[in-house]
C-alpha cells in the first residue's frame, strides 16, 4: 500500500473514531443518537433517581375517581420522565389513583403540528379511538416555547375544522375538541413548574383563556408563588434542569400538587 493510500486510511480511520467518540458522548450528555441509552448512566447517579423515590413503594389513595379506569397522557419530554428513568407523571398516577394508563410520550416533541412527532399527529395516529378512556391528561410542551412556535389566536367556534394546528393555541384546541368527540372525556391541560420563560409564561396565560372557553382542567405548577418557592438544596435534588424533574421531583413535588389539583377539578365536574 502507498504512502498516499495508508495516510488516507488514517485519515479516514481518525475521523470515524472521532465520531464515535462524540455520539458517544451525545448519547451520554444529551440522551440522544444512537448511544442514548447512555445517559441513564448519568441521570442514574442523581440523588433525585435514588430508587427510594421509586413509584411502586407509592400507597394507592382510598376511593380513587380513577381506580380502575383508564387515562391517556400526552406529552414530550417531561411526561416521557427523560430525567427520572422514565418514571414520572403517568407512573405517579397509576399507582396513587389505581388507574391504568396509557403514555404516548416522545421527548423534543410540540404541540404545534408541523412534523409527524406532534402532539396533534400523535393523537391521531398514534393512540387507538376505540379504546375507552376516561380522562387525557396532556402536558403544555416547553418545546413550543424554546422553538419559537407562533400562538395564534382563540377560535370562535368548537368544531376541529375552526382550528389552526400549526399555532400553539389552534393545536391546544383541536386536541380538546378531539378528545372529547372521540372519548367524551374530561381533557386536563398541566404546566411545568416556573423557570425563566417569557414565551412559556405567555402560553400558560393562553391556557387559563382556553380553560374558561372549554371548562377543561388545568394543573396549574406556574403560578404558585408558595409552590415555587423551593430551597436551593431541594431544587438540586428534585430538578435535572430548569425543565425537567428527577424521580424525587415528580413523587416529592409536583405529582402531589398535581393530584390535589386533580381531583380538585374531578369532584367539581361530577
Amino acid at each position: 500500500m502507498s504512502k498516499k493510500k495508508k495516510k488516507t486510511m488514517i485519515i479516514i480511520l481518525a475521523v470515524l473514531v472521532f465520531l464515535l467518540l462524540e455520539w458517544l458522548f451525545i448519547g451520554y450528555r444529551f440522551d440522544f443518537g444512537p448511544f442514548k441509552s447512555l445517559g441513564d448512566i448519568r441521570m442514574a447517579k442523581l440523588p433525585g433517581n435514588a430508587e427510594s423515590y421509586g413509584m411502586d413503594t407509592l400507597e394507592e389513595l382510598e376511593n380513587s375517581p380513577l381506580k380502575g379506569k383508564r387515562v391517556l397522557f400526552l406529552g414530550s419530554s417531561v411526561t416521557y420522565g427523560s430525567a427520572s428513568l422514565r418514571e414520572g407523571i403517568p407512573e405517579y398516577f397509576a399507582v396513587r389513583l389505581g388507574c391504568e394508563v396509557t403514555k404516548e410520550a416522545v421527548s423534543g416533541t410540540t404541540l404545534t403540528d408541523d412534523k409527524t412527532s406532534s402532539y396533534v399527529h400523535r393523537l391521531q395516529t398514534k393512540v387507538d379511538p376505540a379504546e375507552d378512556y376516561s380522562l387525557v391528561v396532556v402536558q403544555l410542551s416547553t418545546n413550543d416555547a424554546s422553538k419559537s412556535k407562533p400562538l395564534g389566536e382563540i377560535a370562535e367556534g368548537f368544531a376541529l375544522s375552526e382550528f389552526d394546528t400549526h399555532t400553539v393555541t389552534g393545536a391546544m384546541e383541536y386536541i380538546i375538541a378531539y378528545c372529547r368527540e372521540t372519548w367524551d372525556c374530561p381533557v386536563v391541560f398541566f404546566t411545568g413548574s416556573r423557570y425563566d420563560s417569557e414565551a412559556y409564561a405567555v402560553m400558560v396565560q393562553r391556557l387559563t383563556e382556553l380553560r374558561d372557553k372549554w371548562g377543561i382542567g388545568v394543573l396549574d405548577l406556574w403560578h404558585d408563588d408558595a409552590f415555587n418557592a423551593i430551597s436551593d438544596a431541594e431544587r438540586q435534588l428534585y430538578m435535572n434542569d430548569n425543565i425537567h424533574p428527577t424521580k424525587a421531583g415528580y413523587r416529592e413535588w409536583w405529582c402531589p400538587e398535581m393530584e390535589a389539583q386533580l381531583l380538585e377539578y374531578l369532584s367539581k365536574i361530577g
